[in-house]
């Protein structure tokens, strides 16, 4: 896959940007006054709130789905889901079977982590912050490399972004270049 380059931001994607990276240790998400949830969607939720948008809006009340697929399809609706070869700063990064989210033991989860894209280095590697147990850090992805964790000189391409368990099956992955599902901007 060729990507990912920087693309030019407006104002507002890098103010989304600056602000994912301003909760970067921390972790809870509390914009003007409102909390919201710990996980993934919650602070990505919280990050857009800052620029006075709701990644919910208009989709009613969560029935059996996710965060992550409801922020996917206000995307779908309200802007672009793409690969890239470019990536703007405030940009949306969606993730599959990052957890088993039906419980089946199987790697069949669409959509079960988001991030908020800071920046593309000039290898390709994307720097985007998320939430996870641990709380809200910076991760890694290089598109280019997805099956590599870290170069021979030690620099990291990709982050792990599932945990390894004793019954996870075959064809499981962990890192995030391997994880990605796509990139989505709004154009609002």
């Amino acid at each position: 896959m060729s990507c990912c380059a920087m693309a030019k931001a407006m104002p507002r994607q890098t103010a989304l940007a600056k602000t994912a990276v301003r909760f970067v240790g921390q972790s809870r998400i509390q914009i003007g006054g409102r909390s919201f949830n710990p996980d993934c969607s919650g602070f990505v939720r919280g990050v857009y709130a800052s620029q006075r948008v709701d990644l919910y809006s208009g989709l009613g009340e969560l029935d059996g789905g996710n965060g992550v697929g409801r922020i996917y399809t206000h995307v779908m609706e309200h802007g672009r889901i793409h690969y890239g070869p470019t990536v703007h700063p405030g940009d949306l990064v969606f993730f599959h079977n990052t957890w088993d989210f039906n419980g089946d033991g199987l790697p069949n989860d669409p959509l079960t982590h988001i991030g908020v894209v800071e920046k593309v280095e000039t290898d390709g590697t994307v720097l985007f912050v998320s939430s996870l147990s641990r709380g809200i850090e910076r991760y890694r992805m290089n598109l280019q490399h997805p099956d590599i964790h870290k170069t021979v000189d030690g620099r990291v391409f990709n982050d792990f972004l599932r945990r390894k368990r004793f019954s996870d099956g075959m064809g499981t992955h962990y890192l995030a270049g391997q994880l990605f599902a796509a990139f989505g901007t709004l154009s609002h």
